[in-house]
């Protein structure tokens, strides 16, 4: 998931650094597991890599967090390339 702060969004951080390790355990409460999270310069604030049981919880926790106005997201849904190879080969 790639995400950019709001106005607000970069407000909060400013004022409370730790919301971003809060908003992680919420992310785990709903079912998903950050595997790891960068801060970035430039268009992009964030980069998180989350384990999410399929698309449709990825979803869900996109919506939700888009929903609290602190942060837009752009989810990319990613498989192992060993499983695209298998993939691509066919049946």
């Amino acid at each position: 998931m790639l995400s950019r702060l709001t106005e607000r969004g970069r407000d909060r951080i400013k004022h409370d650094p730790d919301r971003i390790m809060q908003v992680n355990i919420e992310i785990e409460d709903q079912g998903c597991r950050v595997i790891s999270q960068y801060a970035l310069l430039g268009r992009y604030d964030f980069a998180t890599v989350i384990e999410a049981p399929d698309n449709a919880h990825m979803s869900r926790l996109a919506i939700d967090l888009g929903a609290r106005g602190t942060i837009e997201t752009e989810t990319l849904p990613a498989e192992p390339t060993d499983l695209f190879i298998e993939s691509m080969k066919g049946d």
